[in-house]
């Protein structure tokens, strides 16, 4: 049937060809991101674009680009006349998301086991167990990855857009601070053992199982990174 569509619909595959020549900023993006996330870039360092240009073998017109996609997620900060830093939010301002996100996970849960399809469900699991296996190897990042993959997911299929909207805004500003607690390898692991309970509450179609869940998964979250920013003190 696959090739029957390409014959019918020649058209599909020439904006993919587009899309990818016009990426490079988006893709510049994604290396920052990852860059943040490790703490390469700390919260209030300055972004040095000659040094970031060069080290990304990059014109200094799409690192502008992306950085101004990373501004509008809220994980740099552009000062007039003096260039871009990593956005340093409190941990106050921290505390306060993870706290909207923890009631929109919640709710989120509630919508996905109400509507999603056993394709959906099988989705879920197999990311589930692409994030274990990059969990088996200690590959942090792609963990991590995957692990947003889900969470994302699970908001995508509970079909409200109003919520995917909220949902992506405070992803975008809590990006670093999600991965920080995984720093700590008990911490690590307890995530994973929280993860097993989202997927088992998935299978089950237990949208109320599933929502406290995910809402104790953030609340832990905080837990965790409050001691680290306590340690780091």
């Amino acid at each position: 049937m696959a090739a029957d569509a390409d014959v019918t619909r020649p058209a599909v595959r020439r904006p993919a060809i587009g899309i990818a020549r016009s990426s490079l900023p988006e893709q510049v993006a994604g290396r920052l991101r990852d860059m943040i996330v490790q703490n390469d870039l700390a919260p209030g360092e300055r972004i040095r674009e000659r040094a970031i240009s060069a080290e990304l073998n990059v014109s200094r017109t799409p690192l502008r680009e992306a950085l101004q996609v990373l501004a509008a997620e809220g994980l740099v900060e552009l000062l007039p006349n003096r260039g871009a830093i990593v956005a340093k939010p409190s941990p106050g301002e921290v505390r306060e998301m993870l706290e909207v996100q923890g009631v929109l996970e919640e709710f989120a849960g509630q919508l996905f086991c109400a509507n999603a399809s056993e394709k959906d469900i099988a989705e879920i699991r197999a990311l589930h167990f692409e994030m274990m296996a990059a969990y088996s190897r200690r590959e942090r990042l792609q963990y991590f990855k995957l692990n947003q993959r889900i969470h994302r997911m699970i908001v995508e299929l509970a079909g409200n857009r109003a919520l995917l909207g909220m949902y992506t805004t405070l992803s975008a500003r809590l990006y670093r601070f999600r991965y920080q607690p995984n720093l700590k390898p008990e911490h690590w692991k307890s995530a994973v053992a929280e993860h097993e309970q989202i997927l088992a509450s998935v299978e089950a179609k237990d949208g109320a199982r599933l929502g406290r869940v995910l809402k104790a998964h953030l609340q832990t979250t905080w837990a965790k990174l409050s001691s680290l920013l306590s340690e780091s003190e």
